[in-house]
């Protein structure tokens, strides 16, 4: 496999309150600060934010995007640390970073240990992820 320790992917998102909104309905997150901005003005963040639903699921999207070139891949598991809010018009920017790769007789393929993060557009960590997915060579 071509998966090596301290590889880097990265992918750079201009959020929208309507895609935002829509994305929360879709994941039937009905939370008015997804979707209402009077709502979300009178709550801590004082305007629309991002469902975590959203945002998650594009970090772990961008793996199965990234990996799925190199060979079948499947994800193992995720973990997600929410430090700041995502706002509905925010840039973000997604990272990944392969911290180990462990070939597994068993799974037939590499166990890669991942460490990642999603940044706002002042470069504020937002979230912290960690994830393990298994790469196998194409069938």
């Amino acid at each position: 496999m071509n998966v090596k320790p301290g590889e880097r992917f990265s992918e750079t998102i201009q959020l929208t309150p309507e895609d935002s909104s829509a994305f929360a309905l879709a994941a039937r997150d009905h939370n008015p600060i997804h979707h209402d901005p009077d709502a979300a003005a009178r709550s801590r963040y004082q305007r629309l934010i991002a469902s975590g639903t959203q945002t998650t699921a594009r970090l772990m999207a961008l793996t199965a995007t990234h990996f799925s070139k190199l060979g079948d891949m499947v994800g193992l598991e995720f973990s997600v640390k929410f430090h700041r809010p995502v706002y509905a018009d925010d840039t973000i920017v997604l990272e990944w970073q392969v911290m180990s790769v462990e070939e597994s007789p068993y799974l037939k393929g590499d166990v890669v240990e991942l460490r990642g993060r999603i940044s706002n557009g002042a470069n504020e960590k937002v979230v912290s992820a960690t994830g393990r997915v298994l790469v196998m060579d194409k069938t």
